[in-house]
């Protein structure tokens, strides 16, 4: 205790996060996924750990993507998905190829927007709560990494400009997340 003394200046009350990030106010889904993705591009340039920057990727989807009750990654081993880093309630686990929302992107290596889950074939309802979904698979080269996967409450949350924008963010990044 030698080291503390009276005239010691006080401690900083706040410290400036590393990473501060915020979406534009703007309800245009164009400018929404720009932003994510240049935020996505920032966080994860230069670092070489794919699930560092896959939950990274993650955090900023929840905090920029409005309406969702999950967004996180399944990652491909040894032919399964594999749940990675994710932001919502407690999830599947294990997928296997071709079951499912991710198992059908995976195995086609296609986006799938559905508008209705419960009237997909063999949607898996991890969460009772979802009602739509967009899957994009992850694939870097002729490598499939895994999938990027979110899930909404909100029927037909997904359309074409988030097919848009979540496949850019995917090309953009896929290098560094496998």
């Amino acid at each position: 205790m030698d080291n503390l003394k009276d005239d010691a200046p006080p401690a900083r009350a706040y410290i400036r996060p590393m990473y501060d990030f915020a979406p534009a106010d703007s309800a245009d889904k164009a400018t929404l996924h720009a932003d994510l993705i240049a935020a996505a591009d920032a966080i994860t340039a230069g670092e070489a750990d794919a699930v560092a920057n896959m939950a990274n990727v993650a955090a900023l989807i929840w905090q920029f993507l409005p309406d969702l009750n999950w967004a996180g990654f399944y990652r491909m081993v040894d032919g399964e998905l594999v749940l990675g880093p994710f932001q919502g309630k407690a999830a599947c686990i294990r997928i296997p190829l071709g079951r499912g929302v991710c198992g059908t992107a995976a195995a086609t290596r296609a986006t799938q927007l559905v508008a209705d889950v419960h009237v997909f074939p063999g949607h898996i309802a991890c969460d009772a709560a979802s009602a739509s979904e967009i899957v994009v698979p992850v694939v870097d080269g002729e490598r499939l990494i895994g999938v990027l996967d979110l899930d909404s409450p909100v029927a037909a949350r997904f359309d074409e400009a988030d097919r848009e924008g979540l496949e850019a963010l995917v090309a953009r990044i896929a290098g560094r997340l496998g």
